[in-house]
């Protein structure tokens, strides 16, 4: 776990950097320097290219991983890295082409219940061009155990770029309409800065001549397109819904509430960037032994970690809620009911990895295809009757039975689960944590008492993290940082 921890860690901290960027941009600058229109409008624009996103990139971030290791020459590894750069354009022309030819009717459909939607459709597609080839070259670093970079560039630089451009519509140096329309050009320009960084790790050079099974890796990655990014579709999924079925600055608070919890989903994905990878090799060298292990760690010190995170949303959201302008105070529902099923999701560890690099990757496509419809039905029924909470409680829904299923799939096939004799006690500590803090408020200014509830959550949750010994791992930080 020494590699895992090391690059966790700094992965989790640029992370956070990121989210704390993006914290400024979303609670503060988006509210108050956008009407909510524009801002649902900018939720959706994303939200629809990131729907797309998968589509295009064809599941080659996920086949770059998986068989890179396998091979073992230079001319299978050049010719096979040929073809995971040249794949996403059976995807990305075609519907390139359809979508200049059936522009009007696209965009029509779009805009049917808002209007303003229709003179950006063609954004959506070049964002969403831009995120599945930065998602590639992120991929193609992440082989090489190079991570730091790619996850810098995913979740700081375009915030980064964001909040200047906020900055900038602020002071009228530029119109919101030149915004949106900045924001597509900072996606195209990240894509080629981790381009960059991607080739000069290993410079591609072409080589057609498939000596490689490549049937193999086309149907892994066709089966993969859906199943490879359920989770992300499924709340992208809710804010284009949502922008089909009611007003568009509905999704403005649903923005703002789904990215308060999105914050519980760091340590996952910080950890997901190194033990994917780990993964991937320890599948292909049959060693279960060690991956049973991995499992069960990764599962255990994710959810001590979310669990603080849930633990310091739910007990400060209230007094977060007087801060931000009261027209965005109706998502409290959506993060605690979409804060429970992230805390939830970070205990499944690297069972995605698990799966996606066995020879049972195809049942994936079954459960994601079973998900995606289970969520569209359950959006269409409570949408119009409950608005964003709707959108939520579909969301749970659905995201609860696709983890139930992957974890009882890998319980199945491979006879290992996530759980150990720490997980009931972890649970127990977080549940009891949260109760207690959360009908405990300072009198104090909002801000003051978010501050110091923080501060008495964390040294108290450290404190019976270290006497209960949940973590080997997560203990040997926190001793290390006492000492400090």
């Amino acid at each position: 776990m020494g590699i895992v921890i090391k690059q966790s860690i700094q992965n989790t901290v640029t992370t956070y950097i990121g989210f704390v960027i993006g914290a400024i941009n979303t609670l503060f600058l988006y509210t108050y320097f956008l009407t909510k229109e524009y801002f649902g409008l900018v939720g959706f624009v994303l939200s629809t290219a990131n729907i797309m996103m998968p589509i295009f990139m064809f599941g080659v971030s996920n086949t770059l991983v998986k068989f890179y290791s396998s091979y073992k020459t230079k001319k299978k590894q050049n010719s096979f890295l040929t073809l995971m750069l040249f794949l996403p354009l059976i995807m990305i022309i075609p519907v390139g082409l359809f979508g200049t030819l059936g522009y009007e009717w696209i965009s029509n459909w779009l805009a049917n219940k808002n209007t303003i939607i229709k003179d950006y459709t063609w954004l959506i597609y070049v964002i969403a061009v831009a995120m599945a080839y930065f998602e590639i070259f992120f991929a193609w670093s992440k082989i090489h155990f190079k991570s730091a970079f790619g996850n810098l560039m995913k979740e700081v630089f375009h915030r980064v770029c964001v909040l200047l451009l906020l900055v900038s519509v602020y002071f009228k140096w530029i119109t919101v309409e030149q915004f949106i329309y900045s924001l597509g050009a900072v996606y195209v320009l990240r894509m080629l800065i981790i381009k960059i960084y991607a080739f000069s790790l290993r410079f591609p050079k072409v080589d057609f001549n498939f000596n490689f099974n490549v049937v193999s890796v086309l149907k892994y990655s066709f089966l993969i397109i859906i199943a490879g990014s359920v989770a992300m579709l499924m709340l992208d999924l809710d804010k284009f819904m949502l922008g089909k079925l009611v007003e568009i600055d509905n999704i403005a608070p649903y923005n703002v509430a789904i990215f308060i919890v999105t914050v519980i989903a760091v340590p996952s994905r910080a950890m997901h960037q190194i033990t994917y990878p780990i993964t991937a090799k320890l599948m292909n060298e049959k060693n279960f032994k060690a991956l049973s292990h991995l499992y069960k760690k990764s599962a255990l010190n994710l959810l001590v970690v979310a669990g603080l995170l849930f633990i310091l949303i739910i007990a400060n959201i209230n007094e977060l809620y007087v801060i931000l302008p009261q027209d965005y105070s109706q998502g409290l529902y959506v993060v605690i009911i979409i804060g429970i099923i992230k805390l939830l999701d970070n205990l499944s560890g690297n069972n995605n990895s698990i799966i996606f690099n066995s020879d049972y990757y195809r049942i994936i496509l079954f459960f994601g295809l079973l998900i995606i419809m289970l969520a569209v039905v359950l959006n269409f029924i409570f949408i119009p009757i409950y608005n964003i909470n709707g959108a939520a409680t579909a969301t749970f829904i659905s995201l609860s039975f696709y983890g139930i299923l992957k974890v009882w799939y890998v319980h199945k096939k491979f006879k290992m689960h996530p759980f150990s004799e720490k997980t009931l006690p972890a649970f127990l500590l977080i549940l009891i944590t949260t109760l207690l803090f959360y009908f405990w408020d300072f009198n104090f200014n909002p801000i003051l008492n978010i501050v110091l509830k923080s501060i008495l959550i964390s040294i108290s949750y450290g404190v019976l993290v270290l006497r209960l010994k949940l973590s080997k791992d997560i203990s040997a930080i926190i001793s290390r940082l006492i000492k400090r």
